[in-house]
């Protein structure tokens, strides 16, 4: 057709390509209705292969299914013609299937069945092909008979044993093997060719045998057939020499071989050619033989080899296995030996089968629409491209004509096409080496909206997030999509929305406003479909207090944190992990709902934890690492080294920290001299050290332990170290804190601290001291102790001495002390202060003056002049004072010396004097001096209510301070309004000193007041008493309110009340066991107070069967009226012969005698009743 046209033909064709619009295809949904309905030609789903070879011992299939609607019907061409199925009984066609099923088991040969068959499927809309099928049977014929001479040939000479396996269907598998079926042992010298030939490059000795086979394994029908075997017979022209020494390096034994050149056994000649095709795998040998055996090495012309070269076989074999087109050229072989070297060359030649670049797919279009098949393929030589139409050329006769169909080369353009052009293409592409046969229909549908999704679908999102509405649909032609929101407005599309072209309507950040009822509308030509989606905006959910990371002591409790906030409407689920996996919560760990709690934590509670919190939509996950602490372990391994006199080194291994770093090694040391099995501190070193110098003492026997030490505590002790004994020597430290002072007044005592055990440096240790009178020109007194201390007697009164001392053992003196000075004993002072004077007396200090005395006097060292004052009484009217004494001293040594005796209380009459003291004793009195303090402010009142008895009165109460450090003259009140933080205007009453009371009338109902409360005096306002009104309530607000049942003398009246209740009713038992009865008084008929009507509130309430009267020895109660009680066991007294009875729970007698004056003093003679004796103290 493009012939006749020629060049305009082609010009015409691509000025439409170039202007011409295509519709894109309509892609059919899978939906199973939709498939139902949808009428579709043909298309081939499975087929057998191309180059088929079956085995002969079973059915022959054949395989043909495809799909259409219509369900497609099937034929067969075999060697193109028309392949009558259901004539041949050994023939049966799959039902709706095209597969053929070949049975022989009544007989014929499969042999009979090779051709070349192709499978046709058809419906009205057309008819797809499979390719065509080479049915080949497979065969494996046996060995032809042969007899095999001898091989016989010179050791060093090559040889090739040539295998000739018979030419099978597919080719066998090729190897060799001897007479017990072991594999020939190749190597750099023999090996098997491409062709199953055995190549050695030179024959030796020990390659005579008589059992070389060459065998055939046939891959279907999975059998093995053996050529009969060669014997192999090397002729040497000297014995062998077996030598070790010699074998081990001659593979000829010794014997002399020529050396010989390599030369090519396989390829021969200096070059050969090789055409692979694409995609197959190349495999190039180069085979050699010469003395010694020659080795192989490939190159390649122009290039280095390439990363998919392999070499096989001991380098003879090069294999590409999957070849392409850049593999083509000229390889190289060479093969050397020490004598020469030679080289073939290769020349490979790519070629390729057709294979696809654009392989034509499926089109379907609606009316009016355009549309194009394409079918592009490539191969070497470049293949040739023919359409078919429904198994036939597209330009026969037999072809249906079709004015909107248009081929130009590799494409078909379809333009408005109609209802009723639907048919199978099929494109050939074929060059030498092959074909490629694909088919492609095209169907022309017409459909009425339909809805894909689920009907009133409910989505939930989460705020702020981007939101996809889907609303899947499908229509021919492709129906036009719009959105609406419950139902009103125009279409959604543009700004926050965003319709793609699959129906999903895009919500960039749902809204809360966003949520709603959306409507997806499809139309076309054919009609209009619906559907609607409900849209939920729910709040995100978040993890509001993560857990955080954490060290913990093992022991200890781990929580970690985990408050969510979520979406009320939506249940959430908190899970927790441990290191990604699903955390076991058992008895020990703890979750609620915030936190997850971990008790007595330990080394396996370490690990990551993540609190994972999930809804239906959305999940939130935070993680903590928690790090288990502990005590470190015990160093270990202690050892010494490097022992001098005064030192040793210690060298330890750490233990394990536990996550919490060594801070500090501690080394202590025990000797077996002085405190044997006492272990003490030596010294401390830091964490990252493992080795010290220890410095030690002479004459001690030590052993070490070491302790490490990090922020949860100390470890247990290391293991103890060996021993080691310093030896001997004088001692080094001066004995400490040496003093001397007298005990007694002739006396001085000298005392110091002992060296330690371990400063003994020797035995025998002892103190030499030495004294002498300061300043006094004497000689040195001596004496030697083993004690801390050495008492000097007959001394004089507090007269200094110098004083030194120094330590001795039995290898020697020690260093000497420096001298100090020390004094003998104090006695009491014989003089006192002179003119005890005051001045500048203020409500609460005055000032002290004094004359001092004569420093001889005082008779030890001067401490402090101290002043004794008390308070006499108050100038306030009946106030009574504390007189307790009190103490202030001064140090003083001026001439003239004064003080100030602070902290006095204002308006009071004091008395003072004044001593003089040394460290033990005071002086003798001075004068006496009186005073008188000013006025002060008063303290605070002694106490403030605030009572609320109504919603819009508060009554106010107070009374008049302790201590009023003055004469009152009246109280200031301020006062104002309270709201939370803030206040309102102040305001002010004030009141005489006889006025204790005050009502304030509120103006609305909700106001609260703050009140301060200030005594007077003329100096001024005293301190501030403040309180703030309650609540509405009537309760009362005072600092100085008793809650009488926390008093410990009310307890203990109850408690003692209670004994006695419980006595009486033993006592009552017992007598009613006994049979007695109970004498009973007329009661007077007395009115019962409302107060003492107890009834079932849980009081007693034993009541009377005869009446209900009240008892005559009732008592009086605190206002005057008599309080009676109906339920009290019995009236008792002297001579009662009433009777008590309860139904019969009580019958007895119970008199008790009263005192005479008791008696007089009351109109009856009775004794109280304990329970009246109660309601009395209530």
């Amino acid at each position: 057709m493009l012939a006749q046209g020629g060049p305009w033909a082609l010009s015409v064709i691509s000025l439409v390509l170039l202007l011409w619009q295509e519709v894109s295809a309509i892609d059919v949904p899978l939906d199973s209705k939709i498939q139902q309905d949808l009428k579709q030609p043909p298309t081939i789903m499975k087929q057998s292969l191309k180059d088929y070879i079956v085995d002969p011992r079973d059915n022959i299939i054949i395989e043909c299914e495809a799909k259409g609607n219509p369900v497609p019907t099937f034929l067969w061409q075999r060697n193109g013609k028309f392949f009558n199925v259901g004539k041949d009984p050994r023939v049966t066609m799959r039902k709706r299937s095209g597969t053929l099923e070949i049975s022989f088991r009544s007989g014929g040969r499969p042999e009979d069945y090779e051709g070349e068959y192709q499978c046709f499927a058809s419906n009205n809309f057309g008819t797809a092909l499979t390719n065509k099928i080479l049915l080949r049977v497979s065969k494996s014929p046996l060995w032809p008979k042969e007899v095999l001479e001898p091989v016989v040939v010179g050791e060093g000479s090559p040889l090739v044993l040539a295998c000739n396996p018979p030419p099978g269907l597919p080719p066998p598998l090729t190897f060799w093997m001897d007479s017990a079926m072991m594999p020939i042992t190749q190597d750099k010298r023999v090996s098997m060719g491409l062709n199953g030939d055995l190549y050695f490059s030179n024959v030796l000795a020990k390659d005579s045998h008589t059992d070389y086979s060459c065998n055939a394994r046939f891959l279907f029908t999975h059998t093995i057939q053996q050529k009969n075997p060669f014997t192999l017979k090397v002729q040497t022209k000297e014995p062998y020499n077996d030598t070790s020494s010699v074998n081990s390096t001659d593979p000829y034994g010794g014997r002399k071989v020529a050396e010989t050149t390599p030369n090519f056994l396989s390829p021969t000649g200096t070059d050969s050619s090789r055409m692979v095709m694409r995609g197959e795998k190349l495999k190039l040998e180069c085979i050699a033989s010469g003395v010694p055996t020659p080795s192989i090495k490939w190159f390649k012309k122009g290039g280095d080899l390439n990363q998919k070269v392999k070499l096989d076989n001991f380098n003879k074999t090069l294999r590409i296995d999957s070849v392409s087109e850049e593999d083509a050229g000229e390889y190289m072989c060479m093969a050397n030996n020490q004598i020469g070297s030679i080289r073939h060359s290769i020349y490979v030649q790519v070629k390729a089968a057709p294979y696809w670049l654009d392989q034509p797919s499926n089109l379907v279009l609606a009316p009016d629409e355009n549309g194009r098949l394409v079918c592009r393929a490539n191969g070497n030589p470049k293949p040739h491209i023919q359409w078919l139409v429904n198994g036939g050329p597209i330009n026969s006769n037999r072809s249906l004509p079709n004015p909107s169909r248009t081929v130009a080369g590799d494409t078909i353009m379809f333009r408005s096409v109609q209802i009723g052009s639907s048919a199978v293409y099929q494109c050939n592409a074929s060059n030498d080496h092959g074909y490629l046969l694909a088919n492609a229909f095209i169907s022309i549908l017409d459909m009425a909206p339909r809805m894909l999704g689920p009907k009133n679908q409910l989505i939930k999102v989460i705020e702020n997030n981007r939101t996809f509405l889907d609303c899947p649909y499908f229509g021919s032609p492709l129906p036009v999509l719009r959105w609406f929101k419950n139902g009103q407005g125009s279409g959604l599309d543009g700004g926050h929305y965003r319709v793609y072209i699959n129906g999903t309507l895009e919500i960039k950040r749902a809204r809360a406003e966003d949520q709603g009822t959306y409507t997806c509308v499809a139309t076309n030509i054919l009609g209009t479909e619906e559907n609607q989606v409900r849209l939920e905006v729910k709040e995100p959910t978040r993890i509001v207090r993560a857990p955080e990371h954490q060290s913990a002591t093992r022991g200890t409790m781990a929580r970690f944190d985990c408050r969510v906030k979520s979406d009320l409407t939506l249940p959430i689920t908190v899970t927790w992990l441990k290191d990604d996996k699903p955390l076991s919560l058992g008895s020990r760990l703890k979750k609620d709902e915030d936190s997850l709690s971990i008790p007595n934590v330990h080394e396996g509670d370490e690990g990551t934890y993540t609190c994972t919190v999930k809804t239906e939509i959305d999940q939130d996950t935070a993680s903590a690492r928690l790090t288990v602490t502990d005590r470190p372990d015990s160093p270990m391994d202690l050892e010494l080294s490097d022992a001098k006199e005064r030192n040793i080194r210690l060298t330890w291994i750490h233990g394990d920290d536990h996550n919490s770093p060594v801070t500090l090694f501690v080394v202590q040391f025990e000797e077996d001299r002085w405190e044997s099995g006492k272990w003490q501190n030596l010294s401390s070193y830091p964490g990252d050290v493992s080795t010290v110098i220890l410095e030690l003492s002479p004459f001690v026997n030590y052993q070490f332990r070491v302790i490490a030490v990090n922020s949860v505590g100390q470890s247990r002790p290391s293991l103890p170290s060996q021993r080691y004994q310093t030896s001997g020597a004088p001692p080094d430290a001066i004995p400490r804190g040496l003093k001397g002072w007298g005990t007694k007044k002739n006396n001085m005592e000298i005392s110091w601290e002992p060296l330690l055990d371990t400063e003994r440096n020797g035995p025998n240790l002892h103190y030499s001291v030495w004294w002498r009178r300061k300043d006094t020109g004497e000689e040195w007194s001596n004496v030697t102790t083993v004690g801390a201390k050495h008492i000097v007697h007959d001394t004089e009164t507090y007269v200094p001495y110098e004083i030194k001392l120094r330590a001795v053992n039995d290898f020697g003196l020690g260093g000497e002390s420096n001298i100090i000075i020390g004094y003998s004993g104090e006695d009491k002072p014989t003089a006192p202060p002179t003119d005890l004077r005051v001045s500048k007396i203020d409500s609460t200090k005055v000032n002290v003056h004094w004359t001092p005395v004569d420093p001889s006097t005082v008779l030890g060292e001067f401490k402090e002049y101290r002043v004794y004052y008390w308070r006499e009484g108050s100038m306030v009217k009946g106030l009574r004072v504390n007189k307790e004494k009190k103490t202030k001293g001064f140090y003083s040594t001026v001439a003239q010396p004064t003080g100030i005796l602070t902290d006095l209380q204002p308006y009071s009459h004091y008395r003072i004097y004044m001593v003089v003291a040394n460290n033990r004793y005071e002086g003798p009195p001075s004068n006496h001096v009186e005073f008188r303090t000013k006025e002060g402010v008063p303290e605070a009142p002694k106490f403030f209510k605030i009572i609320q008895r109504s919603t819009d009165v508060i009554h106010l109460e107070w009374d008049k301070p302790l201590e009023p450090n003055g004469i009152l003259i009246g109280y200031k009140l301020n006062y104002q309004t309270v709201n939370g933080s803030r206040v309102g205007l102040m305001q002010m009453q004030s009141f005489l000193p006889n006025v204790t009371t005050y009502t304030l009338r509120l103006p609305e109902r909700a106001i609260r007041y703050k009140f301060y409360l200030a005594a007077l005096t003329q100096v001024g306002a005293g301190e501030v008493y403040a309180e703030e009104s309650p609540h509405f309530t009537n309760e009362a607000y005072s600092k100085d309110q008793v809650d009488i049942a926390t008093q410990g003398w009310f307890i203990g009246l109850m408690c003692a009340i209670a004994l006695i209740i419980l006595i009486l009713l033993i006592v009552c038992f017992i007598k009613r066991s006994r049979g007695g009865k109970y004498p009973v008084r007329e009661k007077k008929d007395l009115p019962l107070d409302a107060v003492d009507q107890k009834g079932e509130d849980g009081s007693f309430d034993y009541h009377s069967d005869e009446d209900n009267k009240p008892l005559q020895g009732s008592q009086n109660s605190l206002d005057g009226g008599v309080k009676e009680s109906d339920d009290s066991l019995v009236d008792y007294g002297e001579g009662g012969d009433g009777q008590f009875n309860e139904d019969g729970s009580f019958i007895g007698q119970y008199t008790v005698k009263k005192d005479k004056d008791e008696t007089e003093g009351n109109e009856s003679s009775e004794a109280t009743s304990p329970v009246n004796a109660i309601y009395s103290l209530a």
